[in-house]
């Protein structure tokens, strides 16, 4: 049985991929930092939650003893958004620090840590939930600074850790969800949970290791750095 990691998995994208991955066979290990959500409701023997904080490596170490044999797919999707500061003088500097803790930094605590258990014979996707807001061509409008830094870092260190790992055959996908109908993207984001995180796994599906590196959305549009 393939098994995957999920972080974020609580609710929003984070619980739909666990509901897609467990409806297809796969074993999943959801991470969930403080309530449970929506995986209280699911009652399916392959899945396990553990708390889990991005930003604590003791909790990432708790994390991944609990995991059971090589893992095939880990979906790094823990993240927070900004204050969307109106403007420079608005910034709080020690938000921002902890916005790029979190998103870019933790998926690579959570890649260190699980390294072992992805390096084996068959491909291993690390998919890095990430978003066109990390594209600096794309930044037309600007704000959003700190969630835009850490995007654009979370990629950078994607490309950055895919010129190792392709040794141990393990292939990298950044991608993003495309503006979605979730407590993060509010109710009038045009993408639908379910049509994002279906065309995220076909993507991971059809990853291999010749496509590490590419940052590409929900939708298969590959997308400019």
């Amino acid at each position: 049985m393939r098994t995957a990691v999920v972080t974020g998995a609580s609710r929003g994208i984070g619980s739909e991929f666990v509901v897609r991955l467990l409806d297809d066979g796969w074993r999943v290990y959801a991470g969930y930092r403080a309530d449970k959500h929506r995986l209280e409701l699911i009652d399916n023997q392959n899945l396990f939650c553990h708390r889990l904080d991005v930003t604590d490596n003791s909790s990432i170490r708790q994390f991944v003893e609990a995991v059971n044999g090589n893992v095939n797919l880990l979906i790094n999707n823990a993240g927070v958004p900004d204050g969307r500061w109106r403007n420079i003088k608005e910034i709080d500097d020690q938000w921002m620090l902890e916005v790029l803790d979190i998103n870019s930094v933790g998926p690579v605590r959570m890649v260190k840590e699980l390294y072992d258990k992805m390096s084996h014979d068959s491909l291993t996707t690390v998919a890095m939930i990430s978003s066109l807001m990390g594209s600096i061509d794309d930044c037309h409008s600007g704000r959003s600074y700190a969630y835009r830094a850490s995007k654009t870092a979370l990629n950078m260190l994607s490309v950055a850790m895919k010129k190792e790992a392709i040794n141990d055959n393990i292939s990298f996908l950044i991608l993003h969800p495309g503006w979605v109908k979730t407590r993060m993207g509010g109710e009038h984001a045009p993408v639908e949970l379910e049509e994002s995180v279906e065309g995220m796994l076909e993507l991971i599906y059809a990853n291999s290791l010749e496509d590490s590196g590419r940052f590409v959305q929900y939708d298969g549009v590959d997308l400019p750095w």
